[in-house]
This record gives structure tokens, sequence and C-alpha cells, in this order.
């Protein structure tokens, strides 16, 4: 069977090219005589192995030497409550609800301290991303909140929010590696790398070394120290071998591709084809504010649920899979992450055109 165009939130697309070397090296690799799911992560082999990850991941984003590379496990949501534990000192934080994981976030940060809610979008189905030139952030927060690409919605912080001189805290899962990047602009940003990078199983964390400390809230696991991870170089325990070793070919082909730059080009050229059918067209709509919309992840309507499920199943017979939009907001959403090719995005279009010429 042929490949699909995998529009799916994730996990999703990889880049064919990084699968086929995975599948090459899958029974042996590079001549050690066993597969990287069967080796151990304290051999020498693997040292290189992820050593060779973060310095391409460095090397990408350009991160400055003060800050700490973390390859860790439990996905984006058990940060949730790792941020608070490691950073809210004085069991305050400020909060931008943006979405389902900026709500999720926020209430999980409840359960340490005082989590504020700063701004939010909710009062459009988070449509928009709300003004964030003048926030209430008080002197007695530790840090400020946000989910910057929120890909049940579509939208996306295309100017960080003045956090008034507070370290800023930023989940950016589906929008990781997809643009250059100021990474001294943060306190701290991660990623569940399901998305844009790799498999399931592995989230990064990118943290400013002044924040890892053993100042953490009383009761905070062993694991869910930052400071754990970063005096072990993410080997305290068996991290996720393989998945670290997928993001290390991905971060790869990156390099090979010209980088973030080339990466940024390319997803402006994808989300440009989609939109610019979806503001011309007689049948579907984006439901994102224009100045709002992410690169990366992108919802659209019938009106009509009856045709919703219609397109949504004629889809995915023609090979365009995982357009059914998120269960809480119904719909469509095609998600466009870095190793979509542009010739699946204009045949998608090309596929809704006819469609709606048949309606």
């Amino acid at each position: 069977m042929a490949r699909v165009y995998n529009f799916s939130a994730g996990p999703a697309v990889l880049p064919e090219e990084v699968l086929r070397e995975a599948a090459e090296e899958m029974l042996d690799y590079r001549g050690c005589g066993m597969s990287v799911m069967e080796m151990s992560h304290r051999s020498g082999v693997y040292d290189t192995i992820i050593k060779e990850a973060e310095a391409d991941l460095r090397t990408l984003l350009k991160i400055p030497d003060h800050y700490k590379v973390l390859f860790l496990q439990g996905g984006a949501s058990l940060l949730f409550a790792s941020v608070p534990m490691n950073l809210m000192k004085n069991r305050k934080a400020g909060y931008i609800l943006t979405g389902q994981w900026a709500k999720k976030a926020f209430a999980e940060a409840k359960i340490y301290g005082e989590a504020v809610e700063l701004a939010s979008s909710a009062d459009k189905t988070f449509s928009y991303i709300p003004d964030c030139s003048d926030l209430p952030v008080t002197e007695d927060m530790d840090y400020v909140y946000i989910c910057e690409n929120n890909t049940i919605y579509g939208t996306k912080f295309h100017k960080l929010p003045d956090t008034k001189g507070k370290i800023l805290v930023s989940d950016v899962s589906s929008c990781f590696l997809s643009e250059p990047v100021d990474i001294s602009a943060y306190g701290m940003l991660y990623a569940g790398v399901q998305k844009n990078v790799g498999p399931a199983g592995t989230q990064i964390v990118i943290i400013r070394e002044d924040l890892l400390t053993d100042d953490v809230l009383p009761g905070t696991p062993t694991m869910m120290k930052f400071k754990t991870h970063a005096d072990n170089d993410s080997l305290y325990n068996t991290p996720p071998c393989y998945g670290i070793y997928i993001c290390g070919k991905v971060f790869k082909w990156l390099l090979k591709n010209g980088g973030l730059e080339e990466m940024r080009k390319l997803n402006e050229k994808k989300a440009g084809i989609l939109y610019d059918f979806l503001d011309t067209s007689r049948l579907f709509r984006g439901t994102v504010r224009k100045e709002d919309r992410s690169l990366m992840n992108v919802p659209f309507v019938t009106g009509s649920d009856e045709t919703d499920a219609k397109f949504i199943k004629e889809a995915s017979a023609a090979g365009f899979v995982n357009l059914k939009g998120h269960r809480t907001v119904g719909g469509m959403r095609a998600s466009i992450y870095n190793a979509m090719p542009v010739e699946g995005v204009e045949k998608l279009v090309a596929f809704m055109k006819d469609f709606e010429d048949k309606i």
C-alpha cells in the first residue's frame, strides 16, 4: 500500500528519509550487531547517539551555553505538574489561557499554589490570541506560562507576551523546530516531540541553568526535579532511547535541509496554499483570526456537521487521513508539520476544490 498523506496532530508525519534510514538500521545499528532498541543507555554507542542529538539541537536552535537540554519522559502533560513543582517558589504564577492544553496546565498549577489567569480567549472558543502587551503581572509571580501554538484551535503567539521581567515558560510542542527561535526570551521551553520531531514518548526541555536548583516544592519526586536530569545528562534513569535516536535523525535531516530558516519558508508556503484557498472557498472556512493563525495546525469547517463528516470520509478514502478535528471542537484540522511535503498540501487543496464543486 502506498503511504498516505497523514495530517494527524500527533503522533504525526515523520520524514520518509528518516524512517527509511531507521528501518535499515533496525537489526544492526552501524555494525554493532544490535538494534538501538536493544542497547544499553550506558553503552559507548548510545552515548554517542544522545550527545550528537543534543549537539545538533543546539546548533539548530542556537541554544546559549547557559541553557541545559533535557531529554525526558512523561509527555508534555507531566510537565504541567513539573513546572510549578520546580519553579513556583512563591507559590504564585500567571497563566494565559488560549486552549485546552493551557487550561490543563493552569488546573494542574492550582494544586501547588495560586495560578492566576492573566488573559484568555475562551470567550470566542480560543479562536484568537488575547492582547498580552500589558498583562496584570505582579511582583510575587514566579513565572508567566503560555502554550505557544495551540494544536486544537490552530492559533499561535506570533509575538511573545510582555512578562514584565518574570520568566516565560512556554509549551512549544506543536511548533517546535518549525522556525527560528530566540531561546534567550524564555526561562524554559518544552515540547512533546510526537507532533513535529519524533515518536511519542519523549519530551525535550530547554531551561536556563540558574533555574536548576534543589529549591523545589516539598514532596517533589526525584524524577520530577529538573536538576536531577540536568546533573545526569538525561541519563539518571533509562531514557526513551529509541525516541531520542529518531529525534537525532530528524535534527540531522533539518540541518541537511537548510535548518530552521528554510523550514520557516517551507511552512509559510504550505500554510499559505491552504489558507489562501480557505479565504476564497464558498464551502470551507478557517476558524482562526487571520493574524493569529498557526503555520502548523489549520482548523476549518463547512458549517454543516453532516457535510464535515462526508468530507472526512471521502478524504480518508482518497488517502488524506486524520483530518477530523479534535473531539472538543469538531470540524476538520490539517496539521502540516515540517515533514508534510508541499505536494501533500497542494493535493489536499485540489481534493477540497473538487469536493466543493460537487456539493
